[in-house]
């Protein structure tokens, strides 16, 4: 491989806007980062853009995430719910570019996979399938990859409890793991501080 070639953040705005053309549906520099948005029905075509046009050549997908705006700005926001975000990287011209999509149905949010893109997502897209129950139409073998098998929801939803659904425990009697109810009830707890009269060699107090 040849040296690299970094170009400014403001340089790959522009090479990305003209790569992606009408597919693109926004471009934001912030903190010296380009993340780029494109709307879910060109979310694979501009996924093969974003690899293949020669000023671009984003050769590596190194991650991708789900995200749950449902709580955003404080209950402010007013846009769609579930979105989902990569980081891509090209090797070749050492630049680096955000990419989101939104997925277009808050109650059953879909979005193509990238699988034949990148296949480094396939995991990145069961685990963001998983946790936020997005779907991604095309993926292989699309199946939780964190929770158990008979696990209930999706944990990274905003509106999921924290204690959870459901708990397990093993019973002796069936001699077995089963699955019951939560039994956690939340509690507040008020922390108050002990200190000794000897204290890190204090002495008692006055």
């Amino acid at each position: 491989m040849g040296p690299l070639h970094p170009a400014s953040a403001e340089q790959l705005k522009v090479t990305i806007e003209s790569a992606l053309g009408d597919k693109l549906h926004s471009a934001t520099l912030a903190m010296g980062e380009l993340t780029i948005v494109v709307k879910a029905a060109n979310y694979l075509a501009a996924a093969r853009l974003l690899r293949d046009a020669p000023a671009c050549q984003f050769e590596q997908l190194l991650d991708l995430c789900g995200i749950d705006y449902s709580e955003y700005g404080d209950g402010r926001y007013d846009g769609l719910r579930f979105c989902v975000a990569s980081h891509l990287l090209s090797v070749s011209l050492n630049q680096r570019v955000r990419l989101k999509v939104f997925c277009p149905d808050d109650d059953f949010p879909v979005l193509p996979s990238l699988n034949e893109v990148w296949n480094s997502v396939n995991w990145f897209e069961r685990e963001a399938f998983d946790l936020f129950g997005i779907v991604f139409e095309g993926h292989n073998d699309l199946r939780r990859i964190l929770t158990d098998y008979g696990f209930i929801g999706h944990p990274f939803r905003k509106d999921f409890p924290t204690t959870g659904h459901v708990e397990m425990r093993y019973d002796p009697e069936q001699k077995r793991v089963i699955y019951q109810p939560v039994t956690i009830e939340p509690r507040e707890i008020t922390p108050r501080v002990i200190r000794e009269d000897h204290y890190a060699g204090l002495g008692p107090k006055a």
